[in-house]
């Protein structure tokens, strides 16, 4: 699963990937620096790895991680096709979920491509080209399907009346978000405005303007999303540093705690991901699925084999093993369940799958 970072030209879409991936993606002083869109692999920060591997006396530990995509900065007129927008649109209808960088910065080194820092205008730009965007497919999708609906078909008489209401919706300046829509039509038009979203209000080193980030955190309110606050360049800086080094540089630069480190948990919880571990002598090893995902499809994202040949999965609690000590005091305690195909996996669930091809 994928979260695409987009933003205005020049607010630190890739700076904050490079923060993120330390991928050394081009981060220069002019619109359009990036084209195609680079792709990272973050692994996700959990403690609970090096405990489970210590009662384990593991080998080896894994992370699991999300992909960032970054993508090109849109402008004003990209649902119109300016700047190369239509090609960036497609970037953002391939992903998940989206973390919207606004500039809150002020560096007359760095073009801001607004007259004036106001993030909340430059979200606005962003969201508005996104919901024009919406707007235009669904307008598309009415003149096919209206032909259809009238010739009595039932499945387009549906359709006709979902994309005559998101089309008022969309005309009354409303995000798909912000509507009730059935989630099978939702996903059929991958809508833009209805990807989770997360803001970053990108700061200067000292976050010398507070009053931007109010702003912004009102439009977050308002859209049931999330926002973190961090400076993307102080953290690439850091980052490239070795990692002994790195904990006196964040507290030197008042970080109590690393604004990535942030942004990777809040985007396990835009893509409503749950972690379960497989642990024993050999390896210690997170994995990152949707909610809801059921034992087998959990074991096919180990091998495909485990998947096609489920029989059961012995589960347990990393809690109950943190309190009791160890897996054959679980057992004597029955703390270990059986269970089959319909048990969805729960977060920070410890999972050994047995299976037969």
């Amino acid at each position: 699963m994928e979260i695409g970072i987009i933003g205005l030209p020049n607010v630190g879409k890739s700076t904050l990937f490079n923060a993120l991936t330390g991928a050394a993606a081009a981060a220069e002083n002019f619109p359009f620096t990036t084209i195609e869109p680079n792709i990272g692999v973050v692994p996700v920060p959990d403690p609970k790895l090096q405990a489970l591997s210590e009662k384990n006396n593991s080998q080896k530990i894994t992370l699991d991680g999300i992909r960032f995509v970054d993508i090109a900065g849109l402008v004003k007129g990209a649902s119109q096709g300016e700047g190369l927008g239509n090609k960036f649109l497609a970037h953002i209808r391939a992903v998940d979920a989206i973390v919207h960088v606004v500039r809150c910065f002020r560096d007359d080194n760095v073009v801001n491509v607004m007259s004036d820092l106001d993030p909340n205008s430059a979200a606005e730009i962003i969201e508005t080209e996104l919901l024009l965007a919406d707007l235009q497919q669904c307008e598309k999708a009415l003149e096919r399907t209206q032909k259809i609906a009238k010739s009595g078909d039932k499945d387009a008489q549906n359709k006709f009346a979902l994309l005559t209401e998101t089309i008022k919706h969309l005309n009354e300046g409303k995000s798909i978000r912000q509507i009730k829509l059935p989630r099978d039509f939702i996903d059929e038009f991958q809508f833009l405005t209805a990807k989770p979203i997360l803001y970053v209000a990108n700061t200067d080193e000292t976050n010398t303007s507070p009053e931007l980030i109010n702003a912004l955190k009102t439009r977050a309110t308002k859209e049931q999303a999330g926002l973190v606050v961090m400076c993307a360049k102080i953290e690439a800086e850091i980052v490239q540093l070795p990692h002994a080094d790195r904990s006196d540089y964040y507290a030197a630069a008042g970080i109590t705690q690393p604004g990535l480190i942030t942004l990777i948990q809040e985007g396990k919880k835009l893509l409503n991901l749950v972690c379960f571990y497989t642990s024993g002598e050999k390896e210690t090893r997170a994995w990152l699925i949707p909610q809801g995902t059921k034992a087998p499809q959990a074991a096919g994202k180990i091998h495909t084999d485990f998947e096609k040949g489920f029989i059961r999965a012995e589960v347990y609690k990393y809690a109950d093993l943190m309190r009791f000590g160890s897996e054959q005091d679980l057992r004597a305690k029955g703390l270990i369940s059986l269970e089959g195909k319909d048990y969805e996996i729960q977060d920070a669930d410890v999972v050994f799958f047995r299976f037969n091809v």
